[in-house]
């Protein structure tokens, strides 16, 4: 079974932890953007927390001006963030849940208990000529009010999945909530916690267009360059793709 092409957007946000643990200049996340879009990144994923941990106000604005394929910018739905996001007009922002105490995004934005605030998120981004994602998991009736408020698109939390990928249920969420979503007219995309290793199964999703991955890869680049660490991700979802797996 030959699917269409997936796309893959590289999350450069751990190439600037390395240098903010110095608070230094280097390692430059914008020349580690410039490097993925060389070895084959369809877009660049970055994402402004509101604690600053990482990547900085000035690397989004540098970002916007450098990237030559797509700018995915992942974001709180504060009134600092969609007003930087109406500012510099990427290509995309995709609305993230945010906790402060928080490691890394634990889950998917709670598009039902927060609908009026998604809803006005959403509007006035695309009131501003922005594609809109939202980040959630894959669960039915997120998906359904995702459509509901008009996102342009859904990126399913892959995290369960990547804490249990032989666990069968995890897959078969996110394979209901990718053909759900894509019923309804949503794109459909995907994302945390994936790697070579486990990249292979939700690839092979055929309604899920585009993946988010960042950790993996900038782990990997440590050992193998960056690079390679892109073109290794993306071979094996180019091979779960061109493969029967149904």
């Amino acid at each position: 079974m030959a699917l269409r092409y997936q796309r893959l957007y590289v999350n450069i946000d751990h190439v600037a932890t390395v240098r903010q643990a110095r608070r230094g200049a280097t390692p430059d996340p914008v020349a580690a953007a410039v490097l993925c879009e060389q070895a084959g990144a369809d877009g660049i994923t970055a994402h402004l927390r509101e604690d600053r941990r990482h990547i900085q106000d000035d690397d989004i604005t540098c970002l916007a001006a450098t990237v030559t394929t797509l700018l995915n910018l992942e974001c709180a739905i504060t009134d600092d963030m969609l007003r930087l996001a109406e500012t510099l007009r990427p290509a995309q922002v995709t609305l993230v849940p945010e906790r402060r105490e928080e490691i890394t995004t634990e889950g998917g934005l709670d598009v039902v208990r927060h609908e009026t605030t998604v809803r006005a998120a959403v509007t006035r981004l695309k009131r501003a000529g922005i594609r809109v994602s939202l980040f959630i998991d894959p669960d039915a009736a997120a998906v359904r009010l995702s459509h509901a408020v008009e996102a342009d698109a859904i990126e399913l939390h892959t995290g369960a999945y990547a804490h249990a990928p032989r666990t069968p249920a995890t897959l078969q969420a996110l394979r209901d909530a990718a053909a759900l979503g894509a019923s309804l007219g949503l794109a459909v995309h995907a994302g945390h916690g994936l790697s070579v290793e486990n990249v292979g199964p939700v690839a092979a999703i055929p309604e899920i267009e585009e993946l988010n991955i960042g950790h993996a890869i900038v782990g990997r680049a440590i050992f193998v360059g960056l690079d390679a660490a892109v073109r290794e991700i993306r071979a094996a979802m180019d091979e779960a793709r061109e493969a029967d797996l149904f």
